[in-house]
């Protein structure tokens, strides 16, 4: 079997990693690829934002099931594509990939399938959403309605702070094209959860819960990025919680999906806040996230190749079950300097020998140049542990990512601190 994994990051590494223990006897692709993938992969010279190259090209190679991991290519029609070939391709079309693509729409969808959310408005210029910001108070989330990189939502804890946000991103194009319509929406209290789940258009099969940080500093403090870790499982993320996000939340938004004529088939991410009245829904996307998933496949026992095969087929997952292992794991990662903002690239990284073998480390923004392995990006790397209980993956995390060196390095070192000081 030939696998193209689409995306050089370090989900990409990890769905690599999982799909090869899966089928040890395939053959992997990769584009582009990153400083770690090439133990598993062999890197292509394709570009992610090319589908119709990406198509050709998976077509001579005899390509059996292509992987697409960012949201970018899905937004670009790369399963569409892939569709005109008759490759199967796990990964939603251009149509269905708009749940993420703009939260503006994903917000309306939501409002007619009875799935519960923020309450919001949607605006294009910045005069009406600043008469609805100051006519509405604050906290408030200032969110870009496009895709903008995990950093394009602002909470806001004064109507000063909200004004200065709606004029970044409208006024300023701080997001470019993204910002260009902007989604204002109530401040939800709570604790969020983030639920993948695989879907095939009509049934849906969560997988297990996992809490990411999003801020820079230590005690989710500071700027928004993209991630600087996570963890799982969560303790908050009961089987009772998990069906009820299923039924009233992830089967309804499919219906709905459906019944606008755009079926969602792929990965479905629904970022949850679990407030005082029960789950509600922060956002959707349409693909794995990153870094959580980077520790949600190190802890599946079952099989992801068999259903991932099954949904680019347009087989029924109804009866699918997955088995995941007891234990728990936790990953940190390590950012280059500026992140998120401008990032020095470059960076020569020493990953010492004596690192636990149990830890995984999964490469993102890292390249091999002159035979050194450098930084490459905002987010470099991501270091997991696996361990009977979470405290042991977290120290084993943060020990392997402190033993990691390249200048400018930054990571949080308190990763999972709302499970470990429940427990």
């Amino acid at each position: 079997m030939n696998i193209l994994v689409v995306g050089n990051g370090g989900r990409e590494h990890a769905l690599l990693w999982k799909l090869h223990a899966d089928a040890p006897a395939a053959q992997f692709f990769v584009t582009q690829g990153n400083g770690g993938t090439g133990a598993i992969a062999q890197a292509v010279a394709l570009d992610s934002g090319d589908p119709a190259a990406i198509a050709r090209w998976a077509r001579a190679n005899d390509i059996d099931l292509v992987v697409i991991g960012p949201e970018g290519p899905l937004a670009n029609g790369l399963a569409d594509a892939l569709a005109l070939q008759n490759i199967p391709a796990f990964g939603p079309t251009r149509a269905a990939a708009e749940i993420e693509a703009s939260k503006a729409f994903a917000k309306s969808l939501m409002t007619r399938a009875g799935v519960r959310t923020a309450a919001f408005e949607t605006f294009n210029q910045y005069d009406l959403a600043a008469s609805f910001i100051r006519s509405h108070g604050a906290p408030v989330v200032v969110k870009a309605s496009g895709l903008a990189a995990g950093k394009g939502a602002v909470v806001c804890d004064s109507v000063e702070d909200a004004l200065d946000a709606a004029r970044m991103m409208l006024d300023a194009s701080t997001f470019g094209d993204a910002g260009s319509e902007i989604v204002v929406e109530s401040f939800m209290a709570g604790e969020e959860l983030s639920l993948f789940a695989l879907c095939d258009g009509v049934n849906a099969v969560p997988m297990i819960g996992v809490q990411d940080h999003k801020r820079i500093g230590v005690g989710d403090t500071g700027p928004n990025t993209g991630g600087m870790g996570a963890y799982a499982p969560v303790s908050t993320s009961t089987p009772q919680l998990i069906e009820q996000v299923r039924r009233e939340i992830l089967e309804p938004t499919l219906t709905a999906m459906r019944t606008e004529g755009r079926p969602f088939s792929g990965l479905l991410y629904a970022g949850l806040m679990l407030t005082a009245d029960g789950p509600k829904v922060v956002e959707f996307n349409a693909r794995f996230g990153d870094p959580e998933t980077q520790v949600v496949l190190p802890l599946m026992k079952s099989s992801l190749l068999d259903p991932m095969l099954a949904i680019a087929r347009g087989e029924s997952l109804e009866n699918t079950q997955m088995e995941w292992r007891s234990a728990a794991a936790l990953t940190t990662v390590l950012a280059a300097e500026g992140y998120p903002g401008d990032v020095r690239k470059g960076d020569e990284i020493h990953i010492p020998d004596s690192i636990d073998r149990d830890v995984m480390i999964f490469h993102a923004g890292t390249t091999v140049t002159g035979g050194r392995l450098v930084t490459n990006g905002g987010r470099v790397l991501a270091v997991t542990a696996v361990a009977p209980t979470l405290a042991e993956a977290a120290a084993r995390s943060r020990a392997a990512a402190a033993a990691i060196e390249f200048e400018g390095r930054q990571y949080r070192d308190d990763i999972g601190w709302r499970e470990l000081s429940r427990a």
